[in-house]
């Protein structure tokens, strides 16, 4: 038996929307991205940063959302985030722009960054919130 395990979940009727969550699924806390197939800054971000967060102790401890869409100017449409995820949505001022890291506690919207130069403080919050 794996101690570790991690479940992913692609939907892709619904336009790319990827969950993977660790063996921690009672903590609350959610970590999603927002991006665009069609998103050069998203791309960038995947390049340089995804692969060592989804290897690091951090990404083990959270429920890691995707909200993939094909275009970017779609990304923030309701058809792309279903069930509690229109919640998070609702939560948002500004619904435009990515790449966005949204970090939710308790049904809350905790971090709201924009922008792949905002990885790293969005990382800081994290650590915050997880103590």
């Amino acid at each position: 038996m794996v101690s570790r395990r991690t479940i992913a979940l692609s939907m892709v009727a619904l336009g790319g929307v990827t969950v993977a969550a660790s063996g921690h699924a009672a903590d609350p806390m959610k970590a999603i991205y927002v991006g665009g197939w069609d998103c050069p800054p998203c791309t960038a971000w995947k390049n340089k940063y995804k692969a060592g967060w989804v290897a690091s102790p951090e990404y083990a401890r959270i429920t890691w959302i995707e909200v993939d869409a094909p275009k970017l100017k779609e990304a923030y449409q309701e058809r792309y985030w279903p069930g509690d995820l229109k919640s998070v949505l609702d939560q948002l001022p500004r619904k435009s722009g990515t790449p966005r890291f949204l970090l939710v506690k308790n049904g809350k919207v905790v971090a709201n960054e924009f922008g792949g130069g905002q990885w790293s403080k969005f990382l800081d919050e994290l650590r915050k919130q997880l103590g």
